[in-house]
């Protein structure tokens, strides 16, 4: 069966336990339909798995949901990254994750049995008993189809989490503003000093040049281009 990276995550967890071979006797079960039905909530996964008997048994596997204050770092976290949304809205766990879950210390999934209890109303010792393997399964291919789930059961559901990201995003500061080209009169437009000498007639502007050329259609900024080009030749002069 094929998995994606998010889903074997959890079989590696499960298998740092020592319920790697416990998980084996579930394969089958979970592909006959013997799950009836499997339901999320934070923090705890219950299914209904038909044995031998006519009453399905009971199984839970219930994992340590975040702290509040964890979702919050977690949520300031995603919130920078719009593309985590992005991905998961599109069916997906982006392999990024885990650095961020890392650099916050959380993980996906537990990773000591602290963290994870599971228990079945059959009369097996085992755990996993084959019952609670064969939920494990179904669990799995659920993460595959929607990694939210991931998220729900470690404390936040799809809907409460994209709310919180926008609510995040929107706390957030809008960009500067990309700066305006400068006019070009006004970048060789220097200050001038007090007491600067008076400006030359019309006989000796430096600019004079300039009405030599006649009336010239062409703009910039607004403005024609000759008296764009006039404060450039005057202080080209005072240099």
């Amino acid at each position: 069966m094929s998995r994606t990276w998010w889903s074997e995550r959890f079989f590696e967890a499960l298998a740092r336990f020592g319920m790697a071979d416990g998980l084996k006797p579930g394969r089958l079960p979970a592909k006959q339909g013997a799950v009836l039905s499997l339901s999320l909530s934070t923090g705890i996964v219950t299914a209904a798995v038909q044995g031998l008997e006519r009453t399905p048994y009971r199984c839970r596997i219930a994992v340590k949901a975040f702290e509040p204050n964890d979702w919050a770092r977690l949520e300031r976290a995603l919130s920078g990254q719009a593309r985590f949304a992005a991905a998961l809205l599109s069916g997906r766990m982006p392999l990024e994750i885990e650095s961020v879950l890392d650099e916050l210390g959380l993980t996906l999934f537990p990773q000591s049995q602290r963290e994870l209890t599971m228990d079945c109303s059959c009369i097996d010792w085992q755990v996993p008993c084959k019952h609670l393997a064969a939920a494990c399964h179904v669990l799995a291919e659920r993460f595959d189809q929607d990694p939210f789930q991931i998220l729900a059961w470690r404390g936040r559901g799809r809907d409460e989490l994209l709310d919180r990201l926008r609510e995040q995003r929107s706390r957030q500061p809008a960009p500067a503003p990309t700066a305006q080209a400068e006019d070009p009169a006004s970048f060789w437009l220097l200050p001038e000093a007090d007491g600067a000498p008076p400006q030359p007639s019309a006989a000796t502007r430096p600019d004079a040049l300039l009405d030599q050329l006649g009336p010239l259609s062409l703009t910039a900024y607004g403005r024609p281009v000759i008296e764009a080009l006039r404060p450039m030749y005057r202080t080209l002069s005072r240099s």
